[in-house]
Order: C-alpha cells, then sequence, then structure tokens
C-alpha cells in the first residue's frame, strides 16, 4: 500500500511528464497559443500554464506572452515571486480513527470510514487526491426484517418458518452479540386484475378453491413486527399467520420492499446497526406501469405510506415503484436488500441485482427448509465486500478511484474490494478534477459511503480560479498613465487610450499613425500579426516560432516543408524562403545533388534502367525496381543478367572472377533436384552451356525485397542412342507396318467379294420370278400322259377282274 508521500512523489512525476509532453508534441505550446490577455484566462488554458505579474517582462517591439509554461517564464527573465501557478490540494478537516469492534458501550461511536471529513481546493484541469480507508469491524449490530410472500403458494413455507426466530438468533449469535428480528407479509393489491374482487371472495379469495378451500383477503403490505431482540414474538407472531390468494402471478413485493424501506421508525431500523432485509417469494414481481392494468396512473413518491393498522394504505392508489426509486431509497437508508428466491427465479432477481445497488441473490428450496443458512451465506457474501457510493456529485467535477484491497496492489478505476474479512482494512486513492469554474464564491460539496453503511466522507470543494495578484489592482494607476487599470503586470486602458501603458489615444493613433503600419495602402495594419501602438508595430509571439520585420511580414516557420519538417531539415526559413544547405536545392531543400546513391553494382548509374533524381533513382525501363533500379524480373536482360550470376556462383565459370562475382551477385541462389514453374510472378530462363546443355533457372523478387534465384544442381544434357535399341525400334516398325497394309489389304477384298456376292443374290431371285409369272410357260405333257395312261391300265384291269 503506497503512503500518502509515496502518492505525492507520484503525482509529482505524472505531473512534470505531462508538462514535458505539452511542451515539445509538435514544437507547440498550449499555453502561449491560447493568446490568454490575463491571469484568470491563462490558468483556465491547462493547469501547467503560469501567469507572470513581474513588471518589466519581455523584449522591446514584441507583444510578450505572459502566459506560458513556468520554467518558460523563469528563462525569460520572470523572478519566481511574481509567477501566478496554484495548484489544487487536499487538507483533512476530521479524521477519527477507525474502530475495532461495534457492539459494547462504544456501539453509538463505531467508526468505519477514515477520514471524515475532507477539503480541497481544485484549479481546473489539475487533479487533488486523497486517501479514504475502510474497516467493516467486528461484533456489528445486525437489524434483520424478514419480508415474506404469503400468497397460496408460499403456504408449505409459511409452515417451515414458524419457528423461524429461535433458530435464527442462534445462528446469527455466533456473527454477532447485538441482533434484532422482524416480521413482515404482503400478497398484491386488493384490486382487479391482481386479485379476485367478486362479492363471493371479499373474505376469503379461496372460496370454492377444493385445494384450500379458507384465506384470508389479499392485500398489498402488512407491518407485523417490529425489530425486537425478543425472538420468541417473531415465532408468535409467524404461527398467527394464514396465506391468501391473488389472480395473477407476480406478486406486490416490490412495494413491500419500499414501505419496510423507508417507513424507518414503525420497522425500527437502528441507525448504529447493519440493516438486512431478506426478502422471501416463489413469483417474479410486478414492475412499475403494471399498475396502468388496474386504472393507476399516479406513481410511487417514494414515501412511507403505514395506517394505523401498519398496513400499505395507498395499495390501490398509487403504481409500483421503479427500480431505481427502490435503489435510490435503499441505499439512502443503508439497507442491503437479500432475495431469497426459488432456482426458476434465479436468473430474473440476478439481473435486478445488477440494477440495484447492495442486493444479493440466494436459492431457497421450494419449502424453505435452507433459509436459515441462506440468511447466513447471504451476510457473510455482503460482509466480504466492500464499495464506495458518490452522493451529491457536482456536474463540474470528475472523479477517478483507485483500491488497494488486501494483496496490496493498487487497482486504477475499481471502487470494490471483495473477497475480504471483518475485520480487514482495505483503502482507495480519490482522484478529484474540475472541469471548470463555477460562479464566483459558489462552493460544492459530495459524500462517499460505503454501501449499506452508515458511515460517511463529507467532501468540501472550492475553486482556485483567481490569482492571488488580482488582490493588488490599481484603478488609474500611474504605471497606466493614469488612464487604465494596473492589474497582474498589465494595464487595462480606459476607452480612449491604447498602448501597453496606455501612453496613446485614439485620437492620435488616426491614419497617419496607422498608415506608418501598413506596408502599402490597402494591406492590414502589422499584416495582421501584430498591433501598432505609437507608431510602430508590435508583432505578436506565436508558438510556432518568431515574428519579425517592420510590418511584421516575415516569420521563421512560413517555409515549405517535406514530410511534415521545415525546409526538409536541410536548410533555414528565412522570411517565408527556404536558404538551402550546401549539397541540396529545391523549394523545401528536399533535392540533393549527391549521385553516389544513384550507382548499382555494376557501376551503371541506376543499372541503366533509369535516372538519377535528387539523391535518387527513378526507374524508366517498365518492371524495373529497386533503390538503384536493380531489379526487374520482366525485362528483356533479366535472364541474362542472372545467367552471369548462376554460373560464377554455382559452377565458377563465366566472365566474372570470384571477387567480382560476390560484389555483384548478392542474390539468394536456391538450387533443387527439380525445377518447379507454379510460382506466377517467376520468370523461366534457360541457356545453353559450352557443353550443349541446358540450364534452367527461375528470378523472382520476394516481398521483403530480396532476389531469388532457383536453379538446377545440374545442367539438363542429352544422352547418346542405343545401337540394338535403334535396330529394334526399325524392324519392329517395319513389321508392324506391313501387319497394318495386310490388314488393309483383307478389309478392302472382303469388303469386295460382299458385294459382288450381294449383286449376285440379287440377279438369282430376279430370274426365279420371271420364271413363276410368266403367261407364255406350260408344265412339260410327259407329266399329263403318263397319268392318262396309268388311269387307262386301270379300267381295263377293273374290267378284266368282273
Amino acid at each position: 500500500m503506497l503512503s500518502r508521500r509515496q502518492w505525492t512523489y507520484v503525482t509529482a512525476i505524472s505531473y512534470l511528464i505531462l508538462e514535458i509532453l505539452i511542451r515539445n508534441v509538435k514544437g507547440l505550446n498550449v499555453c502561449t497559443s491560447g493568446s490568454a490577455t490575463s491571469c484568470e484566462e491563462c490558468l483556465l488554458i491547462h493547469p501547467s500554464c503560469a501567469w507572470c505579474a513581474q513588471e518589466e517582462f519581455g523584449s522591446p517591439r514584441t507583444l510578450t506572452s505572459r502566459c506560458d509554461l513556468q520554467q518558460n517564464l523563469q528563462k525569460r527573465g520572470c523572478e519566481a515571486p511574481f509567477i501566478e501557478s496554484p495548484r489544487s490540494n487536499s487538507s483533512v478537516l476530521e479524521n477519527v480513527p477507525l474502530s475495532s469492534k461495534g457492539s459494547g458501550p462504544t456501539q453509538y461511536d463505531v467508526i468505519q470510514i477514515a477520514p471524515q471529513k475532507v477539503s480541497l481546493s481544485l484549479r481546473p484541469g489539475d487533479q487533488a487526491w486523497f486517501e479514504v480507508q475502510v474497516r467493516q469491524v467486528e461484533d456489528y449490530p445486525v437489524d434483520l426484517y424478514y419480508l415474506m410472500d404469503l400468497s397460496l403458494s408460499m403456504k408449505d413455507d409459511l409452515d417451515t418458518i414458524r419457528n423461524l426466530g429461535t433458530k435464527l438468533a442462534e445462528e446469527m449469535k455466533k456473527l454477532t452479540s447485538n441482533f434484532r428480528l422482524g416480521f413482515g407479509s404482503f400478497v398484491d393489491k386488493n384490486m382487479s386484475p391482481f386479485s379476485y374482487t367478486a362479492p363471493k371472495y371479499q373474505n376469503n379469495p379461496c372460496n370454492g378453491y377444493k385445494l384450500f378451500p379458507n384465506c384470508v383477503p389479499s392485500f398489498g403490505f402488512r407491518h407485523l413486527l417490529s425489530l425486537t431482540d425478543k425472538v420468541d414474538r417473531f415465532n408468535k407472531e409467524v404461527q398467527k399467520q394464514m396465506v391468501s390468494r391473488n389472480r395473477d402471478a407476480p406478486e406486490g413485493g416490490f412495494d413491500a420492499i419500499l414501505q419496510a424501506a423507508v417507513c424507518k421508525e414503525r420497522i425500527g431500523w437502528r441507525k448504529e446497526a447493519f440493516h438486512l432485509l431478506v426478502f422471501a417469494t416463489d413469483d417474479v414481481p410486478h414492475l412499475a406501469l403494471d399498475g396502468k392494468l388496474g386504472g393507476l396512473v399516479e406513481p410511487h413518491d417514494g414515501q412511507c405510506h403505514l395506517n394505523e393498522k401498519s398496513e400499505y394504505s395507498a395499495s390501490t392508489r398509487m403504481d409500483y415503484p421503479s427500480l431505481a426509486l427502490l435503489g435510490e431509497k435503499l441505499a439512502e437508508n443503508n439497507i442491503y436488500l437479500i432475495f431469497a428466491v426459488t432456482k426458476k427465479l434465479y436468473v430474473i432477481y440476478k439481473n435486478f441485482t445488477a440494477l440495484i445497488p447492495g442486493t444479493t441473490v440466494e436459492i431457497l428450496d421450494q419449502d424453505s427448509k435452507n433459509i436459515i443458512q441462506l440468511i447466513i451465506n447471504a451476510y457473510n457474501n455482503i460482509r466480504s465486500k466492500v464499495e464506495l457510493t458518490v452522493w451529491d456529485h457536482p456536474e463540474d467535477i470528475s472523479l477517478s478511484f483507485t483500491a488497494t484491497c488486501q494483496d496490496g496492489r493498487p487497482l486504477a478505476g475499481l471502487r470494490k474490494c471483495a473477497d475480504l474479512k471483518i475485520g480487514d482494512t482495505v483503502s482507495f486513492n480519490v482522484s478529484v478534477e474540475a472541469r471548470g469554474c463555477p460562479a464566483p464564491d459558489e462552493r460544492q460539496s459530495f459524500t462517499i459511503r460505503p454501501v449499506g453503511f452508515k458511515d460517511r466522507l463529507e467532501v468540501q470543494v472550492a475553486y482556485r480560479c483567481d490569482c492571488g495578484c488580482t488582490q493588488l489592482t490599481q484603478p488609474n494607476s500611474t504605471r497606466c498613465s493614469g488612464a487604465g487599470t494596473h492589474s497582474c503586470g498589465t494595464c487595462g486602458c480606459e476607452p480612449g487610450y491604447l498602448g501597453t501603458r496606455c501612453e496613446c489615444q485614439e485620437g492620435e493613433a488616426g491614419s497617419v499613425q496607422l498608415g506608418a503600419c501598413r506596408e502599402a495602402e490597402g494591406k492590414q495594419v502589422c499584416g495582421g500579426r501584430g498591433e501598432c501602438r505609437c507608431n510602430q508595430c508590435l508583432c505578436y509571439e506565436s508558438e510556432f516560432g518568431k515574428i519579425y520585420g517592420t510590418f511584421c511580414e516575415c516569420d521563421d516557420f512560413s517555409c515549405a516543408r517535406h514530410k511534415g519538417v521545415l525546409c526538409s531539415g536541410h536548410g533555414e526559413c528565412h522570411c517565408g524562403e527556404c536558404k538551402c544547405h550546401a549539397g541540396y536545392v529545391g523549394d523545401n531543400c528536399n533535392c540533393s545533388t549527391e549521385t553516389a546513391a544513384c550507382v548499382s553494382g555494376d557501376g551503371q548509374m541506376c543499372s541503366g534502367r533509369g535516372v538519377c533524381v535528387c539523391g535518387g533513382c527513378q526507374c524508366t525501363e517498365p518492371g524495373a525496381f529497386g533503390d538503384t533500379c536493380e531489379k526487374c524480373p520482366t525485362c528483356p536482360d533479366a535472364c541474362g543478367t542472372k545467367r552471369e550470376c548462376v554460373e560464377c556462383r554455382l559452377f565458377g565459370s563465366g566472365k566474372h572472377d570470384n571477387q567480382t562475382c560476390q560484389r555483384l551477385c548478392k542474390d539468394e541462389i536456391v538450387t533443387v533436384e527439380t525445377l518447379k514453374s507454379d510460382d506466377p510472378g517467376a520468370v523461366l530462363c534457360l541457356y545453353k552451356t559450352e557443353s550443349d546443355c541446358v540450364m534452367k533457372f527461375t528470378y523472382s523478387e520476394h516481398a521483403s525485397g530480396q532476389s531469388v534465384l532457383t536453379a538446377l544442381k545440374e545442367p539438363e544434357c542429352a544422352a547418346a542412342p542405343d545401337a540394338l535399341t535403334v535396330l529394334l525400334a526399325v524392324v519392329g516398325s517395319i513389321l508392324a507396318i506391313g501387319i497394318a497394309l495386310l490388314a488393309v489389304w483383307k478389309l478392302v477384298i472382303t469388303v469386295h467379294d460382299r458385294r459382288e456376292f450381294a449383286r449376285f443374290q440379287s440377279a438369282r431371285s430376279r430370274a426365279r420370278y420371271e420364271m413363276a409369272s410368266n403367261p407364255l410357260y406350260k408344265q412339260p405333257i410327259s407329266t399329263h400322259a403318263v397319268e392318262t395312261v396309268f388311269s387307262m391300265n386301270t379300267k381295263s384291269y377293273n374290267g378284266a377282274v368282273h
């Protein structure tokens, strides 16, 4: 943990670094560029700016700026007593030591935050800081108010907690010797559509409900037992309770939470106690604007509305409270809210905790059997964290926190520490910065409080927007020729008077005198860069450089630049024109007359592919690049040029000796067994060697700018033909040709024979047709005669027999 002295050292170093950066960024000076004409204006420009109130300050013929960095003012002759540069600071007004124990005779004087009151004096833009320590004391009194949902679905939970008071008190005594317990219940607004309002349900909303036919009328919130250390009264009050029944699923629990928070006297919250509000339910709550469903358009006013029966009287008159209002009232009354909900509702209520500071959520069993352990766990969880909040934060003040927790490491941007044990002390460094100046003599204040604590730190803020030298202001001062007010080293002239000492009158500063301050008729007085004071130009100061000349027409910063550098850094600026150093020419001196950088490795100017301009090569050959145009994969002579490197580097041949080769050939050469040409950017080169072999290589340029040659390890040479192979090839070719010719001849003969046979068959068919259809043709008679003779012989034979 850093001590106050260490923090002071760190702040001083940071401020010094900031001043150096402001002074050197791009050569500008924010103090002089602000054109401040008074001490108060100077202080508002930047916290590093200072004002010189010394009477005699600056050089003649120049409007000297009294607003500058403090070290610059001292260098220019301003003595330290006359420099106005107030700093922000803090002072502790009340710092009672932290307590170590909460209960006992000193419980009303328990201190858990130190200091208790701080005063700040802030200059706009300049940070002030102070340290805050927080300790959760041991055996601190605890007030716990149990707020229970008594809708019908919570009947089994009600049965479970009938003896909760005794058991819970026994467990809490292990954590604190001063414990009090209270009890309240809620259902929902007793109006439609939230509850049953028909006449038959007026006295018994469970009328006709077979599972549980008897219950009490619904209600918004009912305070049943104020906080007390007599836990048996809690048990008796719980045992009297009966559940009720509402119509919709959501409950009116947020109405009940707000009343339990703001009705401090009725509930019995103690100022010197740890406030816990346990909210037990098994359903989601109604939120703001839900009341419009029942015609409730009046928003909740955040006030206590408990009647003489300790019931919420505005339940049917005002809407449900918003999350913002709920969080505000809980924080205002230092109450930690514990959501004890069933598992299915955990995510919903977990989201609520992100919107309501100082809340936590725990999972409640269906019948609330784990309620005691749930409360103990939530209490330990809450007590293991410390988080700071800011109340009444002024709009023109910015705050930043750095937490130093138990590990001793500063954590910038954090205002919370976790995983603490009761009795641990943590610290926070708070930086405060004012962004502007309020009305004169206006004071602001704000409060820093740990969440859930009654303890607070009050911070009073005063603003340092005035200079001490203004207290010595002299109207009609003789230093101002009796015609002006002298304040902080300058004269504020009365109307009609001019000059640094109000020594001239406007009537005297007529056209004649103003004409003496113009370079020519029609031009601005002093070129617009100075003021005409008593017949001469007083040139303005500029953060860019010096303005000078009879009419302020010259300066040493308006010359041509190259890459943002005045005269390229190779010349001096004189009255708007660069005067180049030897070896450089041009309007901005960026052109070198040297040509040595244009000579390539082979001694040529730009490798013969370009011209030397301003000390650098401009390549004219298409595809050529490099500092000396030495790289050109697409040039016609690229392969020829790189061939010499391959020959001398790989094979030690060619026209270059070894020394010349190493000097000229600096390319990377890679040898491979098989050359691949899949790179589209590579050029394939090949040439014939002295031994009639072919050498292949590729030439490419990598993105790094290096040339790469990929060559075969050995040239490709043709091998002598084998005689037997040639003979067999010739013989095989002859046989193949002969067989092919025979096959062709056989094919021709076969086709021809088939055609002739087809023609013969066709002629034969025609001959048969002609014989069968000729009417002149008759069968031979011999056939008929044989038949007649045979018939006659038969008859003769038959007659002979008879």
